[in-house]
């Protein structure tokens, strides 16, 4: 890690913020009591030196990387989809019910989006708000989370204790109950071939 003098550091964090090259200079602590073109030069010479430059690069990475979402804040916000429901942003009285959304409500990761309008009777009075919420899919968020702990892949093959284990995941599942039960039955008529053929062949032997 390279090592900075305080004023060093404040230089490079004054430039870092956006500041001109004289003014990081003179806000760092350095001498402002010299002509312009010398704090000018000085702060160019500075600016431009190994140690400032490393140590900016290194701000410039870690600005891009506090950019990024980690994968605990990623997991934090699927589960907020994954266990957003209405009730959480309803509330009801003796006038009727309404949405109360705030500060401290849950899981607003799950809104999709919300949609008011405003209804009047026939003379154009009695003003109404109606509001309409809609959540994302929280299935979505499950199986993204299921992903990133490794509980499946898609279409993928696992293999536990040697055995072979091949994983679909599919919306419909009735779709996906119906091909099983294919594939069982497939299973079960290439077993009973099997026995026929080992059966017949122990008749040849025998004969």
């Amino acid at each position: 890690m390279v090592k900075l003098t305080p004023k060093q550091e404040q230089f490079t964090l004054n430039i870092f913020s956006g500041m001109s090259q004289r003014e990081a200079y003179i806000k760092a602590g350095y001498s402002s009591n010299m002509l312009p073109n010398t704090i000018d030069r000085n702060a160019s010479a500075l600016a431009n030196s190994n140690k400032i430059l490393t140590r900016l690069n290194a701000l410039k990475k870690k600005a891009e990387s506090d950019k990024v979402m980690s994968v605990k804040e990623r997991k934090e916000r699927l589960s907020e989809i994954g266990r957003g429901r209405l009730t959480d942003y309803q509330e009801s009285g003796q006038d009727g019910g309404w949405i109360n959304i705030g500060p401290e409500s849950p899981n607003t990761a799950a809104i999709s989006e919300i949609v008011s309008t405003t209804t009047y009777d026939k003379n154009g009075a009695n003003p109404t708000l109606i509001s309409r919420i809609k959540l994302h899919n929280p299935v979505n968020a499950i199986q993204e989370l299921n992903k990133m702990e490794r509980i499946y892949n898609d279409g993928a093959t696992v293999n536990i204790d040697n055995r072979t284990l091949n994983i679909e995941v599919d919306d419909d599942p009735k779709r996906t109950l119906i091909g099983l039960l294919d594939r069982i039955a497939a299973r079960a008529r290439e077993g009973e071939m099997d026995k026929q053929s080992d059966a017949g062949a122990e008749s040849q032997a025998q004969g």
